[in-house]
């Protein structure tokens, strides 16, 4: 039932999402990660879980450096535009 290492955005989102619900004091976490995001097993769930905690380390270690975004005038958004935006 395992797939692959590679994580989409879509399974990455509902990853996100799951650890907002399933925090570290939920009885069977790991188990209720992998099926909220699908796909993956829990040893899968796990090592991606590992690898975003060493990102954040590294991110507050100041060991990553931030994007040069360019800067943008500001965008006022309406509900008009919204709406018409929205697809």
């Amino acid at each position: 039932m395992a797939s692959s290492s590679n994580w989409t955005p879509k399974q990455n989102k509902l990853f996100e999402n799951a650890l907002a619900i399933y925090d570290k004091d939920t009885p069977d976490r790991w188990q209720n990660l992998a099926r909220a995001v699908g796909g993956k097993s829990v040893e899968e769930v796990k090592k991606h879980y590992e690898i975003l905690v060493e990102d954040i380390k590294q991110i507050e270690s100041g060991q990553v450096p931030l994007p040069n975004y360019k800067k943008m005038a500001p965008v006022a958004v309406t509900k008009d535009t919204w709406t018409k935006n929205k697809g």
